[in-house]
């Protein structure tokens, strides 16, 4: 499984989600541009612990790092998405995509892969789940799938 944060803000957040891919052993992808420094004690703090053991790369844009993973499929986590994640069948190879912490995945990202795209069920109240939380439970649901391959 491959995780791709596109323009992630919040550098806890994006600690956090190094921490859950590291013991996971699922990629993480950050597209620039980020709203932290990955030299950010704030980041540091929140995987310090974790980061040598996730893979994590950086790219300049989401059309880079796509064009390096041909044939995976691409599924963007939205809350525009009328499929809930818990329906899709997840495969090994698949590739997760989720937006920064306020704006989302932008409506040319959202273009690019119209069918493929899901959400997480909840209330309409003008939020939603916090970003690694949201990475968190759909990276679970995939891994279940799948009988959590190498996880113990």
């Amino acid at each position: 499984m491959e995780i791709v944060l596109v323009n992630p803000e919040i550098p806890q957040n994006t600690g956090n989600i190094v921490r859950t891919c590291a013991l996971t052993k699922t990629r993480l992808h950050l597209i620039k541009p980020l709203g932290f420094s990955l030299a950010d004690r704030y980041l540091k703090r929140a995987g310090l612990d974790y980061w040598y053991l996730a893979e994590v790369k950086t790219w300049e844009s989401l059309t880079e790092m796509l064009a390096e993973h041909p044939g995976q499929r691409i599924l963007l986590a939205t809350t525009k998405a009328p499929c809930g994640y818990h329906r899709v069948q997840y495969h090994p190879e698949d590739i997760l995509v989720f937006g920064s912490e306020t704006r989302g995945l932008s409506a040319e990202i959202l273009a690019m892969f119209p069918e493929n795209q899901i959400r997480i069920p909840m209330l309409e109240i003008g939020r939603s789940l916090n970003l690694s939380n949201s990475v968190a439970v759909v990276l679970y649901e995939a891994l279940r799938q799948q009988d959590y391959p190498e996880l113990k």
